[in-house]
Formats: C-alpha cells, structure tokens, sequence
C-alpha cells in the first residue's frame, strides 16, 4: 500500500466517520475531506473546485430551479385534485397517494414531492380513520422509490451518470435507470401497499380531530392571580395528571432547573416546561390559570416583575387593543421543519420572529428529546414541529420563506393557470431533448431554467433561493476526492479486496455485495455521498472482474436510493419522524423486508438488462 493510498483511506474514514457522527453538516464534511486532499498533495490546488463545474452538479441545480416553478405554478396541485379520489378506501386511496408521490419524484426533487403531498396524506389519514404515520411512511418510501426511475429522479443517478462517462462510455441516459428502477419501484409501491399497514407501528389513537403530533415542549408562566402560586410542583403535576401532561423543569429568574425540587413551591413569576399535546394545551393552561410564554402581553411580565416603570404604558395599551382587533384573524397552525430549511441550527429569537413576522412560537415537538432549553432559544432542526401563532398571511410567508410544511389541509388552488401551463410545458420539453439525446443533460436543463425565468414561471428573486446549496457543495467536493480514490488506486486496491476476500471471483456475488453495501451507507449517510464513494469502487470492482462496468453503477444508483431503515438515510425520512410520531427504530420493520425485496429483484433485473 502506498503512502498516498494511506492518505486516502485515512481521509475517507475520517468523512465516513463525520458522516455517521452527524453533528457536521455534509457540506462541511465534503468540504474538510477535499481540502484535507488538497493540502496532502492528493487533489491539485488548480482542480480542487472543478467539481463546481461537473455536468451533475449543474444538472442538480436546475432540477431543483424547475422543481420549484411545478410547486408554485400549481401544476402538482392540479394533479393532485386530478388523481386523488375523494370517497374511496383505504386501499385505492393509499395507491392513489403513494403512486402519485413515486410519478412526481421521477421528474422534481423528490423532497419538493414530498412536501407537498405530505398535508394530503395526513388530511387522508384522518378521513380513513388511520394514524399520521400510517399514511406518510408509504408516501416517504414511495417518492424514494420514485426518485430511482430517471436520472433527474435523485442525486446519486446522476452521479452515476457522470462517473459512467468517466469509463470511457457515453453518459447514461435519461431513462437508462427506468429498465431497472421501474420494475424495482412497481414492485416495492405494491409491497408497502399490501403488507404497509402491517408494519408499520400506529403510535396515535385513529380518528381523533385534528391532526395529533405528539408530545410537544412548551412554557407557561404563572401569573399572579394564577391558582399555581405556592402551590408545590408535586401538587401541579398531580393537578396534571388529567390532562395527560408533565413537568419536565422550571425556570425561575433565568434560571433553569431541569429536575427542580417536588416540594418547591410556585411564585409568581415562575415558567413551568410542560411536556403536553397540541390538543391538550388549553385544558393544562386553564387548569391551573398559566398562560403560554409568547403569549404573555409586555405589561403582565413588568406587572410580574414588579416594574414601578410606566413609560411604555401607553404603548403596550396601543399594542393590546391592535391585537384585540385582529384577534378574529389570530390562527394556531403547525409547522415541519423541513431538511434543509433555513431554520435549521437556529431559533427564535435568532431570526427575530416576533419582530419580523409578529408570530409567536408556543410550543416545540421533537421526537425522542424532551431536553431542551429555553424554547425561544432552542435550536431547531430538520423534522421539529411548530406550534405557531398568528395571523394566516404571517403563518404562510414565514413557512414559505423557512422552507416548512403546513401540517393542514392546504387550499389545492392553481394561483396562475397560464404559468402552470407553461411550468409543465418546459419541464416536459427539457426532459424529451435530454431523453433523445439532442442535448447533454446539464446543457438541456439549464435552458429549461432560462426559459423559466423568461416566462416567469419561477419568479427571478426564486431562482437561486430554490437550489439547495448544501447538496451542491457536497457534489462539487466530492467529485474531486472520488476522483483522487481512482488515481491513488484505492478504489482498485478496495476492489480487489471485495473480490478476492469476499467474492472469490464471482461477479454476481460481487454485484450483490456492491448493492448491498451501498444500501448499508445509505441508511447511515447521505445518498450522494454514499454513490460519490462507492461508484469509483464499483469501476474497480468490475475491471478487476474484467466485466462491464454498466450493471456495478446501476446497483450502486439503485443502492443509494435505497435508504428505508433509518430516518437519517433519506431527508424524507427525517421529514416524517415528528408528524408520524415515529421512535429511530421504527423504520426497519417495513424497510428490512422492502430492502430484501429490493435485492431479489434487482439482481436478476440488473443482470438481464445490463449483462456483465
């Protein structure tokens, strides 16, 4: 093994490890392992950034600018209100569902799909009298499963696309995956429809109202004339107790006190950090006169302080009968923190929500972490749940602009008909010159973004703001470390281990071993990163088995897309883990079998279509 071999698998640990560790965001660890490259001598200072330039990551990038203009168009809502049935069973509603999710994650960002189908799915759990979770799991699975039938369908097939090209043969094509993605993804939509509702545990009661989240993290405070005061916190939990809410700390002059005392008696003033349901909250509030924190008007917090400082009296005056006026407008919606989102490692008082958007967060739902801090100042991430409170226009900008989903039911209305139109005629244009070949994709999808700002059918101030920036530092960075793990030979050197320790020289065995390890990374790290690591160790594979390189990506493109075990595999995944109420060991019990599922048939598919 030589030094530079070392270098590199030393490198590639450490981003493996950063990967699974999870406190780094990818693109900070693509970032590290690229300039950790340059700086050893591996990656040539002048080509570090080329992959800013590399054909997939310029095609990711559009997929996700004309992505956004089928969203707001209305184009998905049209289908939508199209497909969808409006009286029919659990079984042909839950096809209809995960059909239509698996068809828009073929040709958008299967994360866009999601998102916009997720309100539909939890409208639909509550008329077929099922849980959140029963109805969204199929959905995540299915737009993943879609994702795998197109090129543009995810980011991993595209970039084994480009690493194709890199063999010497012609890029894959648009619809080089369908042969094999097709019959793989037919065949797990008709699995999770048939055997779904088995395997997937229901954590909330069917058929109440509304749309039940869990637990959520919240604060009151105790008013003077609360009937909490000098009560003991043993006799507030009891008090409680009905409500089916808990007392998980207090905080007391700033102070706060996560397993305070159960004989401490309440003063005025005191915030209690209550652990209830969304629809349980008025009644724990009532019970004991407490009032939510955001909620409390300025002049009840100097009234509680004690403040002889009545400079600000005639303000506050103003500022309570302007809220008494819009109180009718005044509305309680929840919000998911989607992958991705802006919100993401901040909080509320970091981006100034109150000032901004006059919106009070009231309560926080996480699942599995109950242990937070001050809730204005508890840094949120992909998947939480927002309690919001405000009028329906602030709600709605403040979702549009944090990329958060509505947990209601959504008015299916086509703002522009003209430019639904149009948003559906690019993106249809742009996928048959990539599809004939008249064009390279990258060069067909990048006209599809210019004649979408021509048209307006994503408006100008939209454009770079739909790219998720992340995903495209990660491509751009590890493009070049891939590349540097084919010119050290390690990927050949790791090939050949896989073969000779392993295989023992037999392709399939070989093939299946490809399939099933990049799954395993899969479930455990980012797609994108998982292929850009395993297609150079699938070339290898195959040039040591002196076979066709064409059927060892195609596993590799199928194994990305593959992630059903965890909810950090897939950012759809993520997404569902709040409002599904799920727990992290939920997802095996219908993603074990569908991945096993998926192995058996994809081998044989793979070996007929792409014969080694």
């Amino acid at each position: 093994m030589t030094t530079d071999q070392i270098l590199i698998l030393t490198i590639l640990t450490f981003t493996v490890g950063k990967f699974l560790w999870g406190r780094w965001r990818h693109d900070m660890v693509g970032a590290t392992a690229l300039l950790a490259c340059v700086l050893v001598g591996l990656v040539p200072p002048l080509e570090a950034f080329a992959g800013f330039g590399h054909p997939a990551v310029i095609t990711v990038a559009c997929v996700l600018v004309l992505s956004r203009g089928l969203q707001i168009s209305g184009v998905v809502d049209a289908l939508t209100r199209t497909v969808m049935p409006v009286q029919a069973g659990v079984t042909l509603s839950m096809a209809a569902l995960i059909g239509l999710g698996a068809v828009l994650s073929g040709f958008m960002n299967n994360i866009g799909a999601m998102a916009l189908l997720m309100p539909v799915a939890i409208q639909m759990a509550k008329r077929l009298n099922l849980t959140p979770g029963q109805t969204l799991m199929p959905l995540a699975f299915g737009t993943i499963l879609g994702g795998m039938t197109t090129m543009i369908g995810t980011p991993p097939n595209m970039i084994v696309a480009g690493f194709r090209a890199q063999t010497g043969s012609e890029s894959f094509s648009m619809f080089d995956f369908t042969q094999v993605g097709l019959p793989v993804a037919v065949a797990g939509l008709a699995f999770i429809l048939l055997l779904g509702p088995r395997l997937i545990p229901a954590r909330k009661q069917a058929g109440v109202e509304g749309f039940k989240s869990g637990a959520y993290i919240t604060e009151a405070r105790v008013l003077e004339e609360s009937k909490a005061v000098g009560m003991t916190l043993r006799e507030v939990e009891r008090a409680l107790d009905e409500s089916d809410t808990q007392v998980i700390g207090m905080i007391r002059n700033d102070v706060r006190l996560s397993a305070p005392d159960q004989w401490r008696k309440l003063l005025s003033g005191d915030i209690l950090i209550l652990e209830a349901d969304a629809e349980t909250l008025a009644e724990t509030l009532s019970a004991l006169g407490l009032k939510l924190e955001e909620a409390v008007q300025p002049k009840e917090k100097d009234k509680i302080e004690n403040s002889d400082n009545d400079k600000n009296a005639a303000n506050t005056e103003e500022e309570e009968k302007e809220n008494n006026t819009i109180s009718d407008e005044i509305v309680l919606r929840e919000l998911a923190v989607l992958p991705g989102s802006p919100l993401t490692g901040r909080s509320a008082s970091n981006i100034q929500l109150r000032t901004r958007y006059n919106l009070n967060l009231l309560a926080l739902s996480r699942r599995g972490q109950l242990s937070i801090r001050r809730l204005r100042t508890a840094r949120l991430e992909a998947g939480d749940l927002l309690l919001m409170q405000g009028s329906p226009e602030a709600v709605s900008e403040f979702a549009a602009d944090y990329s958060c989903v509505p947990l209601a039911e959504r008015d299916l209305r086509i703002p522009d008909k003209s430019k639904a139109l149009k948003a559906g005629i690019i993106m249809a244009l742009t996928v048959a010159v990539a599809a004939l070949g008249l064009l390279p994709a990258s060069i067909s999808f990048a006209i599809g973004v210019l004649a979408s700002m021509a048209f307006r059918t994503v408006p100008l101030r939209d454009v770079y703001e739909s790219i998720d920036w992340p995903v495209i530092v990660l491509l751009s960075t590890l493009i070049p470390v891939a590349g540097a793990m084919e010119s050290t030979g390690t990927a050949d050197l790791i090939a050949r281990l896989i073969i000779e320790k392993v295989a023992y020289g037999n392709a399939v065995i070989g093939l299946a071993l490809i399939l099933v390890i990049t799954m395993f990374l899969s479930d455990l790290m980012n797609n994108v990163a998982t292929a850009a690591v395993m297609c150079p160790i699938s070339i290898g594979t195959a040039s040591a088995l002196n076979v066709s390189a064409d059927s060892f990506l195609m596993a590799v493109a199928i194994g990305a897309s593959c992630a059903f075990l965890t909810p950090v595999g897939h950012q759809n995944n993520t997404l569902i883990l709040g409002p599904g109420g799920f727990r992290f060991g939920d997802y095996w019990r219908l993603g074990l079998p569908l991945e096993i599922l998926i192995v058996v048939i994809s081998i044989p598919m793979l070996l007929v279509v792409w014969p080694l």
